[in-house]
């Protein structure tokens, strides 16, 4: 019943659009394998801390910063959560399995993964796959070294964990050390409903198979790969950006992916066929004000989101940077990548959440959705510090203040209420900036909640467009975006200064209004 209640009508001008698929639980990045964000139920009250669990036992500070990049955790559909821990400054990680409920431990699995070479420590990202067994089975699934993944059972049954190789398990057998030192996962995990799990990886140096860097699909009967250069078509943009999860398609048919040249570099989007990982189609990222090549960078988690109508989002900064505040540019296209829309104007380290126009009612556009965007601008690169959230109208557009350019018209805006004694002598209005990447809309509730580097998390309302609800995580620190998400039975996760918190009020559950 709630899925039918969120699930977007088909309509004419949406094309080849279909239903929004919100599946049971939180399995991947972003919600589900287009990274949209939308929860399938109905979420808590901020009532409380239910809960709390490190994800980084040993986090690298630089002065007041925490530059570190934590992969969402994911939820079964027995609402088991999955939680990537690391030990150590740089390695030492670990997954965790818990009661989403009660907080209670199930079971924990180290893991042998190895970072690649990195500015900001980069995601460790689980995932919830079939591994292409029947669909009634769930295994938690997560990078190992040597860009291969290990999957286990979900319950507390006893069960050892499996790995398994994209170029074949034999062949690291036959050489493990020479794989191990080469090949790293930098991506978090996406899984496909083909039970496929997706992912990009990077290769330091040659292998016995001759692995080049790029995008690798493996499940239960063996994997496959494509390097990033044949899916560039430009021998020079040869990697698959940090950080950026692929997006999937609701069919299951094609998966986007962002793929550059290496550090402060020049992308192209590439949408590629699930079944054999041949090029469909590719667009160089550009600039919508000035035209050049975008940057696209590995300190960024910024990942290629898919809309319910087909349509690709990606984030990217600005060139000239900081030409436009540092705050980067939402690139917008048609699902076939034939068409460049209109943009929006934030992109940085931000994937945007799916809001159904529904979930707005004082919305009386025409847009079946909205986009809910981090909105920051950013003090101390030309901005005046009013770090913002957004919701965006991906179907309409407007002369945006900053940029003088036509971007995706804002619905509304609101600022973050804690002032920044940072900037507060130069910029007087600056506010702490809102450090979430993929904030989880409660579409049911009419909102969103996601984190500030205050240490608050907040809901803002979609109903009166102010903040309905917050609940202090922690005293706040600039840090890296995280991500929020939401459980089976409504509970609210959120990261903040390398923990993981669960909060809501179960006795005072939410009643929505229709």
């Amino acid at each position: 019943m709630l899925l039918a209640s969120l699930a977007l009508a088909l309509v004419p001008s949406m094309g080849a659009a279909k239903p929004l698929f919100l599946p049971t639980g939180w399995p991947s990045h972003g919600g589900d394998a287009q990274h949209t964000a939308l929860a399938s139920v109905a979420a808590q009250h901020l009532g409380e801390i239910k809960w709390t669990t490190q994800v980084d036992l040993n986090p690298r500070y630089s002065g007041n910063s925490l530059l570190s990049h934590y992969g969402s955790p994911v939820v079964s559909r027995d609402n088991v959560i999955v939680v990537g821990q690391k030990q150590d400054i740089d390695s030492g990680f670990k997954v965790v399995a818990f009661n989403a409920t009660t907080g209670s431990s199930l079971w924990t699995e180290d893991s042998d993964y190895i970072m690649p070479p990195h500015g900001w420590t980069p995601s460790f990202g689980p995932c919830i796959s079939n591994l292409g067994l029947t669909k009634t089975v769930q295994m938690a699934v997560w990078p190992m070294a040597g860009g291969r993944i290990a999957y286990r059972a979900i319950g507390n049954n006893g069960a050892r964990p499996q790995t398994l190789a994209f170029y074949g398990n034999a062949e690291f057998a036959a050489h493990p050390v020479e794989y191990t030192d080469s090949i790293r996962i930098c991506t978090p995990l996406t899984p496909g409903p083909d039970g496929n799990v997706y992912f990009g990886f990077i290769a330091l140096a040659d292998t016995p198979a001759h692995l080049k860097s790029g995008i690798a699909k493996v499940n239960f009967s063996g994997g496959t790969t494509a390097a990033a250069e044949v899916l560039s078509g430009d021998p020079a943009v040869n990697q698959v950006k940090m950080n950026a999860a692929p997006a999937i398609t609701v069919a299951g048919d094609a998966l986007y992916v962002t793929l550059t040249n290496g550090g402060w570099g020049r992308g192209i989007l590439t949408k590629v066929r699930t079944s054999n990982l041949q090029e469909m189609a590719r667009v160089p990222m550009l600039d919508p004000k000035s035209g050049l090549s975008a940057i696209v960078e590995d300190l960024g988690t910024a990942c290629p989101m898919i809309g319910p109508d087909g349509d690709v989002y990606v984030g990217v900064l600005e060139n000239p940077f900081p030409d436009n505040h540092d705050r980067g540019w939402l690139l917008h296209f048609s699902g076939d990548l034939s068409e460049t829309k209109t943009p929006g104007a934030f992109g940085w380290d931000d994937t945007p959440s799916v809001v159904p126009a529904s979930a707005v009612p004082s919305y009386t556009g025409s847009s079946p959705y909205l986009l809910l965007s981090k909105y920051n601008n950013y003090a101390g690169v030309g901005g005046d510090g009013v770090n913002k959230i957004a919701l965006l109208d991906p179907r309409v557009g407007a002369p945006e203040v900053i940029s003088g350019i036509q971007a995706m018209a804002e619905i509304a805006t609101i600022a973050g209420p804690t002032s920044d004694p940072e900037f507060i002598d130069t910029h007087p209005n600056a506010v702490r900036e809102w450090c979430v990447n993929t904030a989880v809309v409660d579409a049911l509730g009419h909102g969103v909640l996601l984190n500030s580097e205050d240490g608050i998390l907040y809901r803002w309302s979609f109903d009166t467009f102010q903040f309905s609800e917050s609940i202090r995580l922690t005293d706040g620190i600039g840090e890296a975006y995280t991500t929020t998400m939401v459980s089976n039975d409504g509970l609210i996760f959120g990261i903040s200064n390398a923990r993981l918190f669960c909060v809501g009020n179960s006795s005072l559950r939410k009643k929505h209004k229709r």
